[in-house]
């Protein structure tokens, strides 16, 4: 993906974004920001990531 694909994601992103990045179901990008190692930001019950932390994680991954 390129540079300019990557910043044309919401500085932070949502289940739904991880599904159209990834192509994988809801409930698998569920599953993946249940991980330990995943950079995970909850706010209440809301799960989100920062774009630039889930590209860094998905590089080392």
């Amino acid at each position: 993906m390129s540079r300019t694909e990557k910043e044309s994601y919401p500085l932070v992103l949502t289940a739904v974004d991880i599904c159209e990045i990834l192509q994988i179901s809801k409930p698998s990008a569920y599953e993946l920001m249940d991980r330990t190692d995943f950079p995970l930001i909850k706010i209440g019950r809301c799960k989100r990531v920062l774009r630039e932390e889930f590209f860094l994680w998905l590089s080392n991954h």
